[in-house]
C-alpha cells in the first residue's frame, strides 16, 4: 500500500483510485462482494452462519434442478469447458443455435441471438441499431446495460421521465418526423419493482414512427402466459422491435439474448461489435438455460410458487407499513431514505439470519436508498417464517 501511495502523488489515475470516496465509503460499510462459502436451496453460508436468501435473481429456483445439472454435465462432457472463440469465426455450436431457436420460439419472434452475458446482449440491442443522427429516447430508469449501449451508439440522447408516457410524448411531439427515432425502456425495472406501461410506449412508438427497444432481463420467464415475458403480459409482443434480455435470472444459466425479426438479428450478427468480438456461451451453460426453459413450459408449478411467495412477501411488507416503491413485481424493494437508516436495517436482517442487498445512492436517487429483496420459488414455510421474524426486529429498529 505505502508503494501506491508514492506512487499516487505523481500518477493522477492512482491517486483517483486511492481517493474516490464511493469506494471508501463501499469499504467502510462493506455490505458487497461478501463471499458465500456454501449454498444448498434457499440457504447461504456467510462466515460460517446459515441465512435465508432474499436478494437472489433466481426467480424460478431452478439452478439445483436434477435435470438442469444432468444436462449441464453432458453438454460438459461433449463440449468440453469452453468454445475459445467468438461465434462469427469458431465459437458457434449446434447448441447455440438451438437455443436461439427455442428463445425466438417461446418470445414470438422470428430470430434470436445468444451472447454470454445478459448485459452485453442489452448494450448491443442499442449500441446495435442507433447511429450518429439517430435520436434515442431512453426511460431515466433504464438499466446501466442500455445506458452504455446508448452512449457507444454516437446517437442524441434524450430521457424522459420513469415510467411517464406524458412526458415522452411531449418530447417527441418536438422532434422532426425523419428523424429516425428508438425509444427503449425496461420490461420490469428490477430495482424499483415496476412493471413498464408497454402498451401506452408502443402506442406513441406507432404514432411517431419509432423503432422499441426493451430490456426484460426481470420479465423472462416471470411475466406472462408461462413466464413469456413482459410484451406477453401485455399482448404486446407483436409490436416491439427487439426484446432482450437475460439467462442469469428465472432461467438459473449465465448469458443473454437479443431477440425480433430475422432481418433485425442478421444485421445484428453483422454489425453489433458486442456480438462479434465476445466468445460465445459456454455449451454447459447454454444447455442449462435450453433445459430451464423446457422447465418453465413443462413445470408451471415452479411459477405458480413465485407469485405465491411474491404475495406473502408483500402482505408482510405491507403489514408492517414497509415503503416498497408500488412494486409490482418479485422484485420487491424496502425504501428507507438514507445510507445510515438503511445500513442499520439491512445489518439487522443479517443478524436475523436474513441476506438482503444494500443500494444506496447514486444507485438510486438521492433519499431513496433501501434494501432490495427478491421473491423466489425457493422459499419455503420454514424460510418465511425466519423472513417474518427478521423483518419484524429490522423493522422495530427504525
Amino acid at each position: 500500500m505505502a508503494f501506491f501511495q508514492t506512487l499516487g502523488k505523481a500518477n493522477p489515475i492512482v491517486r483517483r483510485a486511492l481517493e474516490d470516496p464511493i469506494t471508501k465509503e463501499r469499504l467502510r460499510y462493506a455490505p458487497f462482494y461478501l463471499p458465500f462459502e456454501k449454498q444448498k436451496g434457499s440457504r447461504v453460508w456467510l462466515n460460517g452462519h446459515e441465512m435465508v436468501m432474499l436478494a437472489s435473481n433466481e426467480y424460478l429456483g431452478l439452478s439445483e434442478h436434477p435435470k438442469i445439472i444432468e444436462a449441464g454435465k453432458k453438454a460438459f462432457d461433449q463440449w468440453g469447458s469452453s468454445t475459445t472463440g467468438a461465434r462469427i469465426s469458431n465459437g458457434s455450436r449446434a447448441c447455440h443455435v438451438e437455443i436461439e431457436q427455442k428463445v425466438a420460439q417461446f418470445l414470438g419472434k422470428e430470430d434470436c441471438h445468444v451472447s454470454s452475458a445478459g448485459y452485453i446482449s442489452c448494450m448491443s440491442a442499442l449500441a446495435t441499431f442507433a447511429q450518429r443522427g439517430d435520436l434515442i429516447l431512453a426511460d431515466k430508469n433504464i438499466h446501466s446495460s442500455l445506458v452504455t449501449g446508448m452512449r457507444l451508439s454516437d446517437a442524441r440522447i434524450e430521457r424522459f421521465i420513469h415510467n411517464n408516457p406524458g412526458d415522452l410524448q411531449e418530447i417527441l411531439a418536438t422532434e422532426k418526423p425523419e428523424t429516425a427515432k428508438i425509444i427503449t425502456f425496461d420490461g420490469i425495472y428490477s430495482m424499483e419493482g415496476h412493471l413498464a406501461p408497454v402498451p401506452e410506449l408502443v402506442q406513441l412508438a406507432k404514432t411517431y414512427d419509432c423503432f422499441t427497444v426493451m430490456d426484460d432481463a426481470h420479465g423472462f420467464g416471470v411475466m406472462g402466459p408461462q413466464g413469456r415475458g413482459t410484451a406477453a403480459h401485455y399482448g404486446c409482443t407483436d409490436d416491439i422491435d427487439i426484446i432482450s434480455g437475460s439467462f442469469s435470472k428465472a432461467l438459473s444459466s449465465i448469458g443473454g439474448f437479443v431477440a425480433g425479426s430475422k432481418p433485425l438479428i442478421e444485421y445484428l450478427r453483422t454489425h453489433s461489435k458486442q456480438t462479434i468480438f465476445s466468445a460465445a456461451i459456454t455449451p454447459s451453460q447454454a444447455a442449462c438455460a435450453s433445459t430451464a426453459l423446457d422447465l418453465l413450459q413443462s413445470e408451471p408449478e415452479h411459477l405458480e410458487r413465485l407469485w405465491k411467495n411474491t404475495r406473502r412477501m408483500k402482505d408482510l411488507f405491507n403489514r408492517l407499513k414497509l415503503n416498497t416503491w408500488g412494486s409490482e413485481t418479485p422484485a420487491i424493494p424496502v425504501v428507507i431514505g438514507n445510507l445510515e437508516s438503511a445500513f442499520r436495517f439491512w445489518k439487522a436482517l443479517l443478524e436475523k439470519g436474513v441476506f438482503t442487498v444494500l443500494s444506496v445512492s447514486p444507485a438510486v436517487p438521492p433519499g431513496k436508498d433501501l434494501i432490495r429483496t427478491a421473491a423466489s420459488a425457493r422459499h419455503t414455510d420454514e424460510d418465511f417464517e425466519i423472513i417474518e421474524a427478521a423483518f419484524e426486529y429490522a423493522a422495530s429498529q427504525l
